[in-house]
């Protein structure tokens, strides 16, 4: 039996939208509030797994898994992928493991998603860390590709994705780039792309993330400084956790930074 700081790998069969998933998870039991982490695209389930290496979190149950079309997840139709199918999946799982009120951690596509269901379900979020997901236009320095390097063939199109994302002058690119196509499917990035950029050009993200109840932190690397609107919304309340050295992946360029902002943040939550 694992211990319990340790994690279970599961595979979870699905059906969302009429599409069969067979989703791989990792999860923790505990006897504290759930957290649960959607990572971000050309990401997966494992950004997370050191949670249980963080004294910080003993005692806190856990659920991270492969969004379909990513990692280890399978999905019969990657066509039907996009951030809300992916919102789906993820009450999906959710249901399957009896979870009702969690706190929530996404980094960018998975932080979309996130900002998506604390939206539709606003009871049942704790407190939220985003981790660069779309708030606004200006995110969409990856998805909008779809539509600035246009392409018919999604192998051809997700190989120069690989090969610009290599040379981006950025922490942690070229590391980022190495799994790519170990980590996604090419059949699943149109849909998620193209979707990612609807919705923040057309679906007011800002307001739907500055209208939420629950504690918000907004953890950006600090090559990303220049967003444009970190001062708005920390004055409307959000809590900004810059990551030094870092771009817009904590998880592989400031790990340590990361965790600890998001311990001090869920504590500091718990006594609000």
């Amino acid at each position: 039996m694992p211990s319990p700081e340790s994690f279970s790998h599961v595979q979870l069969p699905l059906t969302v939208e009429g599409v069969q998933l067979n989703v791989a998870a990792i999860h923790r039991e505990g006897s504290l509030a759930p957290i649960v982490f959607l990572h971000g695209f050309g990401s997966t389930k494992e950004d997370y797994a050191d949670i249980v290496q963080q004294p910080a979190f003993s005692g806190h149950p856990f659920i991270a898994y492969d969004a379909p079309g990513c990692g280890e997840s399978q999905c019969n139709d990657l066509s039907k992928i996009s951030i809300p199918f992916l919102m789906q999946t993820a009450l999906q799982v959710l249901a399957h493991y009896g979870i009702e009120r969690f706190h929530l951690v996404g980094h960018s596509m998975g932080g979309l998603t996130a900002l998506m269901l604390a939206h539709q379900f606003p009871g049942r979020v704790l407190s939220f860390v985003d981790i660069e997901g779309n708030i606004a236009p200006e995110d969409c320095f990856l998805s909008r590709q779809i539509v600035d390097y246009p392409s018919n063939d999604p192998e051809a199109f997700f190989a120069a994705f690989i090969e610009r994302a290599r040379h981006a002058p950025a922490y942690a690119s070229a590391l980022y780039s190495a799994s790519l196509r170990h980590k996604v499917r090419a059949g699943a990035v149109r849909g998620i792309f193209q979707s990612m950029v609807d919705l923040s050009d057309n679906a007011d993200l800002m307001g739907k993330f500055l209208g939420l109840e629950c504690p918000r932190m907004f953890m950006y690397g600090e090559q990303n400084a220049s967003l444009s609107y970190l001062p708005h919304i920390q004055a409307e309340g959000v809590r900004l956790a810059p990551i030094p050295d870092c771009g817009h992946f904590p998880m592989y360029s400031n790990p340590i930074a990361m965790w600890q902002q998001i311990a001090d943040f869920q504590s500091s939550s718990l006594t609000r």
